[in-house]
C-alpha cells in the first residue's frame, strides 16, 4: 500500500483543489446563525498574572479573579489561599515564563479578532443547541500546564500552548502532537472542547467502532461550529497526510474490514488506531496515526449526509456506533 500513498501525494493539487471547494462552498454564514445572540465576555489575565510580585499581589489576584481561581486554578485542591499564592509568586515572577508570556502576547495581539472568532462559533453552538449559555473566556498563560479548560461556567485559552514554532518554550510533546500547537489550531481545539458537552459515549465496553465513531462526532460537531476551517486543522494532519487518506480511503477502510478490527474490544489494539501516534505503520509507514478517528468521521459524515433531517443534537446523543454505520451506508472503495 506504500506505493499508492505516494501517488497520492504526487497528485496532491487535485486533492488540494477539491478541499478548497468543500470548504469554500460550507463557508458563508448562514443567515439564521448570524441572528443568534451569543455574546462573548473576553479577558485577558496575562498583564495582570505578571504584576504580580510578591504573596500579597497573588492574593490580590485571585481576589480579583473568584471564577478563574476556583475552576481552573483549583483553590480548593491547596490547603490555604496563602500555599496557592506562594505558587503563583514563584510562576509569576519566573524569568523564562515572563518571556514566554511576551511571545504569547505579540502572537495574540488582536483581541478583538479573537473574540470575533469565538462569537462566530459559539453563534453555531447555540443555532443548534439553544440552551448553551457561553461562559466567559480568560485569556491566560499557563506555564504550559494546560492548553483548553471548558466547563459550564468558564473557558480558559492557555495562550502558551499556541504560540507557534517561534515561542522560546514548547509543550513538551512529540513533533506530530506539537505540530498542532498554533495559533489557527486554537480555535478547532476550543470546539472539541465544547463538544464532549453533548457527545454521548456508550455505557457499554467501547469497541473499536464505537471509539471511532465517537471521536468522529466530535470532529464532526466541530466542523459545524467552524465551516470556514480546513479539515487539515479540525483533525491536525498536515496537508499530504490528508490528501494520501482520502485518496486511500477504500484501502484503510478496507484494512479495518480484512482485519476483524471493527468489533474489537482490546484496549491496546483500539489505541493504535485511535490513540495518538505519529503513523499507522499496520497500514503503511506513512499512513498517519489516529486513522480510525478519521474514518469514524467519515462514516459520521456519510451517516448526515443520508440522513439531512437529523439534528446535531440528535447525532451527539446517538449512542449506538453500529446504528450509525449502519444507516450511513459507507463503503468507500478502493482506487
Amino acid at each position: 500500500m506504500r506505493a499508492v500513498f505516494q501517488m497520492a501525494l504526487s497528485v496532491g493539487l487535485l486533492a488540494g483543489l477539491a478541499s478548497c471547494g468543500r470548504d469554500k462552498q460550507t463557508c458563508e454564514q448562514n443567515p439564521e446563525v448570524a441572528r443568534v445572540a451569543a455574546p462573548v465576555h473576553l479577558e485577558s489575565l496575562i498583564k495582570p498574572f505578571f504584576q504580580i510580585k510578591n504573596p500579597a499581589d497573588a492574593q490580590q489576584f485571585l481576589q480579583a479573579h473568584p471564577g478563574f481561581a476556583n475552576h481552573f486554578l483549583q483553590r480548593r485542591q491547596f490547603p490555604s489561599d496563602n500555599v496557592l499564592a506562594q505558587r503563583l509568586t514563584q510562576l509569576a515572577t519566573n524569568a523564562g515564563l515572563q518571556k514566554l508570556g511576551r511571545e504569547t502576547e505579540a502572537a495574540f495581539q488582536d483581541t478583538a479578532a479573537l473574540r470575533r472568532q469565538l462569537h462566530q462559533a459559539f453563534q453555531h453552538v447555540r443555532y443548534e443547541f439553544p440552551d448553551f449559555r457561553v461562559p466567559p473566556v480568560n485569556l491566560f498563560v499557563s506555564g504550559l500546564s494546560q492548553d483548553v479548560f471548558v466547563n459550564d461556567s468558564l473557558l480558559v485559552l492557555g495562550l502558551d500552548f499556541f504560540v507557534g514554532p517561534k515561542a522560546s518554550y514548547r509543550p513538551n510533546v512529540p513533533e506530530y502532537i506539537l505540530r498542532r500547537y498554533t495559533p489557527a489550531h486554537l480555535l478547532p481545539t476550543v470546539m472539541l472542547a465544547v463538544s464532549t458537552k453533548y457527545n454521548q459515549r456508550p455505557r457499554t465496553n467501547p469497541t473499536m467502532l464505537s471509539e471511532m465513531v465517537q471521536f468522529g462526532k466530535a470532529l464532526y460537531f466541530a466542523e459545524k461550529m467552524l465551516p470556514c476551517t480546513p479539515d487539515s486543522l479540525l483533525i491536525g494532519y498536515t496537508g499530504r497526510e490528508l490528501e494520501g487518506l482520502e485518496y486511500n480511503e477504500g484501502k484503510v477502510w478496507g484494512h479495518f474490514i480484512e482485519k476483524n478490527l471493527l468489533y474489537n474490544t482490546t484496549p491496546f489494539v483500539i489505541q493504535k488506531y485511535v490513540g495518538e501516534r505519529p503513523n499507522t505503520p499496520e497500514i503503511d509507514r506513512i499512513a498517519p496515526g489516529r486513522v480510525g478517528t478519521w474514518l469514524g468521521w467519515q462514516i459520521v459524515r456519510k451517516y448526515m449526509a443520508e440522513h439531512p433531517n437529523v439534528t446535531l443534537r440528535q447525532l451527539m446523543a446517538e449512542q449506538d456506533a453500529q446504528r450509525i454505520l449502519t444507516q450511513s451506508k459507507y463503503r468507500p472503495r478502493k482506487k
